[in-house]
């Protein structure tokens, strides 16, 4: 299963709704893009107070959670009620964003988590007097461009924030 947010909003009297899927084909690999641009926006909004290119909606894999970039200072979104001036926000079921005037919310997330299907030893674990951590524990791929972690599921498909190929990645343990 993967993970999904679904948006709902209503533009010129029509009650829209989008699903976005983490992993899914779009203009700017690993994101969502929304604005009034069709040709820089996976969700394009017509009203004339959306930016060109306003947000961008992605899953946060180390954080197991979808976000929300505001990618227009001069016209942040407002998330939950809050002004989005840079940086993320997490989104959850029942997040409102507005954009200018437009109201989106979502109505519903879902994220499984993936389990990972290989271990690779550390140069600690074969060390005499290594201890292994109690409890569960993961491993994920440490982007060598942007150093953000993604599972290991991401290995072909590469790195879901800049794009670049995990294959020289670094295998990285995340506490439980």
């Amino acid at each position: 299963m993967t993970n999904q947010l679904t948006l709902e909003w209503t533009e010129a009297g029509v009650r829209q709704n989008q699903t976005i899927q983490n992993g899914q084909p779009s203009k700017n690999q690993g994101t969502v893009r929304i604005g009034r641009d069709p040709g820089k926006c996976d969700l394009v909004l017509s009203h004339p107070t959306v930016s060109g290119l306003h947000i961008e909606i992605f899953f946060n894999q180390e954080l197991q959670e979808f976000e929300v970039r505001n990618l227009r200072p001069s016209n942040p979104p407002l998330v939950d009620g809050k002004i989005l001036a840079q940086g993320e926000a997490k989104l959850k079921s029942g997040s409102r964003i507005h954009l200018g005037e437009v109201e989106l919310n979502v109505v519903w997330v879902s994220v499984t988590e993936v389990g990972i299907p290989h271990r690779v030893l550390l140069c600690e674990e074969k060390t005499p007097g290594y201890l292994a951590p109690t409890g569960p524990s993961r491993y994920g791929l440490q982007c060598p461009k942007c150093r953000r972690i993604s599972p290991y599921e991401q290995l072909s498909a590469g790195c879901p924030w800049c794009g670049t190929s995990l294959a020289a990645a670094a295998s990285v343990f995340l506490a439980p």
